[in-house]
């Protein structure tokens, strides 16, 4: 599979945009795009869902030669697990990304230490999850909290929102987003 940098650059070159016009339309910085689309930075969910939705595509779209390679099955070996926006620092794991007509997107997540998702964003959906490993504070508007293993969250995504890791080890969480932004 192509690198999503490579693959988001092509995308955006076949619309004829130039960086910082897809900036101006997804919210997200020209430089950040840059290092996006030069594998240099890789971005969460949500940066990618907003720089997708700019370019009029959606995460299913964009990585649909993933889903058509992959035969339905409802189990997935841990190795199975797509990557599908991984940071120097965090890891966006999905679970069931061939699942027919899915209704919502479930990743495990792994925050290195000191990883940070960055600016505070927002987006049209639900969002849920149990911190398994670790310890991760969260911002969701003006509440912030510091989450440990069986501590769990479920807030509406369009209250910006940020995780940090702030453990001494790795972190992980489990969680969903409804309606999926994959």
């Amino acid at each position: 599979m192509a690198q999503v940098g490579s693959k988001l650059r092509e995308l955006r070159r076949r619309r004829d945009l130039g960086v910082r016009e897809l900036a101006l339309r997804s919210g997200i910085s020209h430089s950040a795009i840059s290092l996006i689309e030069r594998d240099r930075m890789s971005p969460s969910v949500d940066t990618l869902s907003a720089i997708l939705d700019a370019l009029g595509t959606t995460l299913p779209g964009f990585f649909s030669d993933l889903q058509a390679s992959a035969p339905y099955t409802p189990f997935y070996r841990a190795e199975e697990l797509v990557e599908i926006g991984k940071a120097h620092a965090i890891s966006y794991r999905m679970i069931g990304i061939n699942h027919p007509n899915r209704q919502l997107l479930m990743l495990h997540e792994t925050y290195a230490v000191g990883a940070d998702t960055g600016q505070a964003f927002s987006h049209a959906a639900q969002e849920a999850g149990v911190v398994t490993k670790g310890a991760v504070e969260l911002t969701v508007g003006e509440q912030q909290r510091v989450l440990k293993p069986g501590d769990a969250y479920y807030f509406d995504s369009r209250l910006p929102h940020r995780f940090r890791n702030v453990a001494d080890e790795k972190s992980e969480i489990l969680s969903a987003v409804t309606p999926p932004t994959y």
